[in-house]
């Protein structure tokens, strides 16, 4: 039986527009201006500007893609929940929780999709009958 429920439309929904959220508040803005992003990044643990840049771009566009897609999706929110913890703990430990409230925000959607995966309406799920592991990724 293969039937699609409002927890899996729900799910999907919370992928998608958590992802453009991501993408369009804070990926892409440091994927199309990386060398002046360069100059604004914090470093939290002193690997260099560059380093921290490209991981972050890592988690804040390629990442929210397989999200997106519903496609590893467990697996995919851990570097994007990182990246947002240290963000709010290491990064900024002043903010207030309205000043914060963006990241908290991300970190309840993207924690509800790392314990709830992708739903049935996701590549994955296409895909694991061929591959079953991809169902618990």
């Amino acid at each position: 039986m293969n039937t699609t429920t409002a927890a899996d439309v729900a799910l999907c929904w919370l992928r998608i527009t958590g992802v453009l959220m991501l993408l369009l508040v804070h990926g892409l803005p440091k994927l199309f201006n990386f060398e002046h992003e360069l100059t604004l990044i914090e470093d939290p643990f002193g690997m260099g500007a560059r380093l921290t840049l490209s991981l972050a771009i890592f988690a804040e566009v390629f990442c929210p893609i397989f999200i997106a897609v519903g496609l590893l999706t467990r697996l995919a929110t851990l570097p994007v929940l990182f990246l947002l913890v240290v963000s709010v703990i290491r990064v900024h430990p002043e903010w207030s929780l309205a000043e914060g409230q963006f990241a908290w925000l991300l970190l309840i959607i993207f924690s509800t999709i790392l314990v709830g995966g992708s739903g049935k309406l996701a590549v994955g799920t296409s895909l694991s009958h061929r591959w079953p592991l991809l169902s618990k990724l």
